[in-house]
């Protein structure tokens, strides 16, 4: 007879089943069972009491008890689960709540640490001031320098209040002849008394940031202010204004009035300072809609908008009592200051000057006393132009608005268009009305711009031709700079280079890049940036083709369909600025729309670096031809244009992954030597413009 097994005893329903687990109330312990054989063979005496032997014993609804108890607890520790598992994932929530805390502290610590080294430094000038007389000292003992030149050298610098390691860098790692070139420019800045500066314009970083105008006042107004130099801003009163970035912001209890449509309209004046630099904000009491939109720009009545602005801030000027050395005006928006300057304001502080010298001469019995009476005879007028493309033609009838006579100014050599004569042209009356003209482009020469970039003021350049200088934009050296960094995991410079190692593998961590393939190409656009597609594409083709990932950083949706065609391409669909520091930091190359970029300046930060910048216009020969057509109109070029081309203008991306990959040491001595370049606004865009408000203070 086959064996049957008992059961020692009914189960009770689960809740009456007692448990002793302390940690598991919910959970229930099942009583023991024994099997026992009917045959008689291997009896074991049961712990229980014996369970009846007949089928009819079993009571039917105690089974289906059973089974309903056992579902609800199992149903119990089913929602148990669920409850442990929204824990797991609450902590583990929790856990990268208190990593991006641990994070940001240590960046606050790192940032704190770079403060407190800008302290120390600051607080212990003297070092570099010996260091920086030793090294004189030097120059006279190989001949670089005369006894006498050595001592007008010392002596400048021991009397001036110029931070040495600001001014010059570490100086350490210059040669001789590079350092001495440095200590006589700067000698001649030291030696000219400081300017009083005054810009007029649309924008700025990051007040009012709409374009690269901003962040180019800012970053030149920045390096004037480091120079030693008084430096002040007028912008409109915008009403999406940032103005938690405005130190002391505050509204001049006094109302001043200013010239439009034929009457004089109340205008307030709020003042504060960013970094120093002092900002005025005009807000127009009467026409208060103008500044009081959504955008800054791209409204049918733009040119009556800045036309108030500009005159609103020339009446500013004259009733505050300001005597700046130069008016700064930027584009066609403020352009119109340069008439309102001379054929207004000059000519009026002229007539103010006679009355009062009469007035005194009479007064001092035939004594012929000439008085000076201060106004804006002295001050002089520059502009800078940060492309032709905009230019604002209008009607002349409108300069009447502004006090100005239309029949004046709507003449061939003045304001009247080129092209189209009935109209005027607000940005060619700049250019003709200014003592000097500053055009902004990082790779295009005066010549190349003059002849192919002018939009149809080639012949008012042409006679303007001796006004016009270029100058390359720069870089903010506090935000970009690898040894003082605080966006990436690990500082490094020319003479240190194991710290892009590090961002190189943060970078592979974060977005979980291939480890397998060892060159990763950078590419990051803004939401300004004209993409070119199909250039793009044929750069991913031969760049994986070559073993090459890429990482794009860009807010347009066209870049999209990348990313599903090529698998060696991770696109982030946003602009963010801590990421592409650490983009730019850990990538072997990267590809730019262009290596004129005015709003980011990818190409000069890649550089810093040590990324080798490609332009993705050189996969086709136009760019090519382009580079070889400007080595005959060079003339004007600024040193970084020439550095820029001479170094990568032919440099395909294909060309430098073969190059990166066959001779890496030459890579890395060629990137250490692009790392030493200063591309900041301290360098050669502080230098030009120095130069031109020396040229325009001497006219």
């Amino acid at each position: 007879m086959e064996g049957l097994c008992k059961v020692s005893a009914l189960f009770p329903p689960f809740h009456s089943i007692p448990t002793n687990s302390s940690s598991s109330p919910h959970l229930h312990r099942l009583p023991k069972t024994f099997c026992l054989r009917i045959d008689g063979k291997d009896k074991v005496p049961s712990e229980e009491p014996s369970v009846p032997s007949t089928k009819s014993d079993l009571p039917g609804s105690d089974v289906w008890k059973l089974f309903s108890h056992a579902q609800r607890n199992i149903m119990h520790i089913n929602k148990q689960r669920l409850v442990a598992m929204k824990e797991v994932k609450r902590l583990k929530v929790e856990n990268e709540s208190l990593l991006e805390n641990l994070e940001q502290l240590e960046t606050e610590m790192k940032r704190t640490l770079i403060e407190l080294e800008g302290r120390n430094s600051a607080s212990a000038p003297s070092l570099s001031l010996c260091e920086l007389l030793l090294r004189i000292d030097s120059m006279v003992i190989s001949g670089l320098l005369s006894k006498g030149d050595a001592s007008e050298l010392r002596k400048k610098f021991m009397e001036s209040k110029v931070a040495i390691h600001d001014a010059l860098g570490d100086i350490h790692h210059k040669a001789d002849t590079q350092l001495l070139s440095e200590l006589r420019k700067i000698s001649e800045k030291i030696t000219m008394k400081p300017l009083h500066i005054v810009h007029i314009c649309s924008e700025m970083e990051p007040v009012a940031s709409y374009g690269p105008l901003a962040t180019y006042v800012t970053g030149l107004s920045s390096a004037l202010q480091r120079q030693g130099n008084f430096v002040e801003v007028i912008l409109p009163k915008y009403s999406n204004i940032n103005i938690g970035m405005i130190q002391g912001l505050s509204r001049v209890e006094a109302e001043f009035e200013s010239y439009f449509g034929g009457q004089w309209h109340n205008n307030a004046a709020w003042i504060g300072s960013y970094k120093g630099i002092g900002i005025i904000m005009i807000e127009p009491l009467q026409y208060s809609a103008f500044f009081s939109r959504e955008r800054s720009h791209g409204y049918s009545d733009d040119f009556e908008r800045f036309l108030y602005f500009s005159r609103a801030s020339m009446d500013y000027i004259v009733k505050s009592g300001k005597q700046p050395d130069v008016l700064h005006i930027h584009n066609w928006e403020t352009a119109v200051v340069g008439p309102l300057f001379w054929d207004i304001f000059v000519h009026q502080a002229c007539l103010i000057k006679v009355a009062q010298f009469i007035k005194i001469k009479r007064r001092q019995d035939n004594c012929a006393l000439f008085v000076n009476v201060k106004g804006l005879d002295s001050t002089r007028i520059l502009l800078t132009c940060q492309d032709f493309g905009s230019q604002c033609l209008e009607q002349p009838n409108k300069l009447e608005l502004c006090g100005l006579d239309p029949h004046k100014l709507h003449r061939p050599d003045r304001l009247q268009d080129n092209d189209d004569t009935n109209l005027i042209n607000i940005l060619k009356g700049g250019i003709v009305y200014s003592n000097k003209v500053v055009v902004m482009s990082t790779i295009h020469s005066r010549e190349r711009i003059i002849h192919s970039l002018s939009c149809g003021l080639e012949p008012t350049l042409a006679i303007h031709k001796e006004k016009l200088m270029v100058a390359p934009y720069g870089i903010d050296a506090q935000q970009w700079d690898p040894s003082r960094d605080k966006y990436i995991p690990r500082t490094y410079s020319a003479h240190d280079m194991d710290g892009k190692t590090a961002c190189r593998e943060a970078l592979i961590q974060r977005l979980s890049l291939s480890r397998r393939i060892s060159v990763v190409v950078g590419c990051i656009f803004h939401g300004k940036s004209e993409i070119d597609v199909k250039n793009l594409k044929i750069a991913l083709q031969n760049g994986t083709r070559q073993g090459a990932q890429f990482v794009l950083m860009d807010c347009n949706s066209v870049l999209k369909p990348l990313q599903d065609e090529f698998k060696d391409v991770k696109l982030i669909p946003r602009y963010d600025e801590p990421l592409s520091h650490l983009i730019i930091a850990a990538c072997d190359i990267i590809l730019c729309p262009s290596f004129d970029d005015p709003l980011l300046q990818v190409p000069l930060k890649a550089i810093k670096y040590g990324s080798a910048p490609i332009s993705l216009s050189s996969v086709t020969d136009d760019f090519r031809n382009l580079n070889r057509q400007s080595e005959g109109h060079d003339q004007g070029s600024t040193n970084v244009s020439q550095y820029i081309l001479s170094t990568f203008g032919e440099m395909s991306l294909s060309q430098a992954l073969t190059e990166f990959k066959s001779d890496p040491g030459r890579w890395e001595w060629r990137m250490k030597d692009w790392m030493a370049k200063d591309f900041s606004w301290d360098a050669e865009c502080l230098d030009t413009h120095f130069s031109a408000y020396s040229f325009v203070q001497n006219l």
